[in-house]
């Protein structure tokens, strides 16, 4: 085999591993499935997964993250952090007893308790993820709080279809 040819295979080689690593460690696309983050999140949407952001930060309250539970992989919003309480009455949001905006929430939201669920607090590397819409989602109200490993990243960039490209909060 000629020398060119060896260093063509060996570039296209190393292409394919740099984006092997890429999507594996760094960033993935991901499809919204269903209608649970709606009026944020659209079915069908593709976004980008970024994997590697909770290497260097925190979890933050309202991020949109992707959960991978036992059964298949969810696109919820964090709304509860480790070591908090949490209760919604009469459509409002109280975290450790204050008042808590969520200027995103279009949709009401049934009173709870995060007590119904057995617990005092939410338990540390812990997090309670609710959908947007929340008739319709499948989330900590029924399975519960999420350990920090079965979220694998934060995604907040939608680029498919175009005309819906662009960050949503």
């Amino acid at each position: 085999m000629k020398e060119e040819t060896k260093k063509e295979i060996f570039i296209y080689a190393a292409i394919i591993l740099v984006i092997i690593l890429i999507r594996t460690f760094i960033v993935t696309p991901v499809r919204v499935n269903g209608t649970s983050m709606y009026s944020t999140l659209k079915h069908g949407e593709i976004m980008l997964l970024d994997k590697i952001n909770y290497t260097f930060n925190n979890i933050k309250r309202f991020d949109i993250v992707v959960v991978d539970t036992s059964d298949n992989k969810i696109i919820k919003r964090v709304i509860g952090l480790p070591g908090e309480t949490l209760k919604y009455e009469n459509n409002i949001l109280y975290i450790n007893g204050k008042e808590v905006k969520e200027p995103f929430l279009n949709e009401k939201t049934a009173d709870f308790d995060i007590r119904e669920l057995g617990y005092d607090k939410i338990p540390s590397d812990c997090y309670f993820v609710l959908g947007d819409n929340r008739d319709n989602s499948e989330d900590s109200r029924y399975i519960g709080c999420i350990p920090k490993d079965e979220i694998k990243g934060k995604t907040s960039l939608v680029i498919f279809p175009f005309k819906n490209a662009g960050h949503r909060e």
